[in-house]
């Protein structure tokens, strides 16, 4: 029974639901967004988070097993517990994890393709693509220093669109929609990414600047690794302003004062930002990182609550 538990336990650990608020959070605005024009879908928009959710364990298996097997884990790793690295799960078995969850995220996914047409299945294949070459691939993005723009673009600006998207085109498109359909990708779609791809990244940036020692003596060339811990704080303070500035753009058009919600988490982003800013070890920035997971989460609701409002 010992063994059952601690078995489920590690498989938690490696699929690390933590960072599940990374795949709710921008299902949250874009359909906070879709209610407000009118093109709100529930089951649609139900199968973009299972999709969401799936990629991102899919992803963090693969970051687990790759950064394993290239040696980016070493026992000096002041993170949480890798699974593969430290031999609690074959890395096989973690292996066949990813491919698994993977694949089943593109079984949900050909729901969405059959709503929103060969759009959808492009970006839902480039999605898969990238949460593999993350870590793993001739070319791994994370060790290029390309994660954070990875994260910024698909766990932001593509995973709130297309939420929005596949809604939207539940109500406007008909049959197989080989093009974009009018009305189904809009400015203020991508508007609304900003906070959630920003914020996304942050989540990045506190793990970068936690690792970057280990990093760089491993050979992972994170922008924290290339540009130093300064440079990093600057990014962190920067995408922070871009999430709260965001919600001005649409009091300024046709939102009433309910856009402004995402400032009642100011407080908690003030608190993260003065550990990021003082703190470089694990023992401070694992408990910041779970609470930069948090506002997104927060930051996320308050912000569809407004956008429906």
């Amino acid at each position: 029974m010992t063994e059952q538990v601690s078995r489920r336990r590690a498989w938690i650990m490696a699929a690390r639901p933590q960072t599940l608020p990374a795949a709710a959070a921008p299902v949250i605005v874009g359909v906070g967004l879709a209610v407000n024009d009118g093109v709100f879908a529930p089951l649609p928009a139900l199968a973009a988070f299972v999709g969401a959710a799936l990629i991102q364990i899919g992803t963090n298996f693969a970051n687990d097993y790759y950064d394993a097997i290239q040696g980016a884990d070493t026992e000096s790793r002041e993170g949480f517990t890798r699974v593969t690295a430290s031999g609690i799960i074959e890395a096989d078995e973690v292996k066949r994890a990813m491919i698994l969850t993977f694949a089943a995220a593109i079984l949900v996914g050909t729901y969405l393709v059959a709503v929103g047409g060969l759009p959808i299945l492009v970006v839902g294949l480039v999605s898969v693509a990238a949460g593999v070459a993350y870590t793993g691939g001739p070319y791994p993005l994370g060790y290029h220093g390309l994660g954070d723009l990875f994260v910024f673009v698909f766990f932001g600006v593509v995973a709130v669109m297309g939420t929005y998207y596949v809604q939207a085109a539940a109500h406007l498109a008909s049959g197989f929609p080989m093009g974009v359909p009018p009305g189904t990708v809009t400015f203020a779609a991508f508007v609304a990414s900003l906070p959630i791809a920003a914020i996304s990244t942050n989540i990045l940036v506190v793990n970068n600047v936690r690792d970057r020692e280990e990093d760089a003596e491993t050979g992972k060339r994170t922008l924290a690794v290339r540009f130093g811990y300064a440079f990093s704080r600057v990014q962190f303070l920067a995408l922070l302003l871009l999430a709260y500035v965001t919600p001005a753009w649409f009091l300024a058009g046709e939102h009433g004062p309910f856009v402004l919600l995402p400032l009642l988490t100011l407080p908690l982003a003030t608190k993260v930002a003065h550990t990021v800013l003082g703190h470089t070890s694990g023992e401070a920035l694992n408990p910041a990182l779970e609470r930069t997971g948090k506002l997104l989460a927060a930051y996320a609701l308050l912000f569809a609550i407004g956008l429906a409002a």
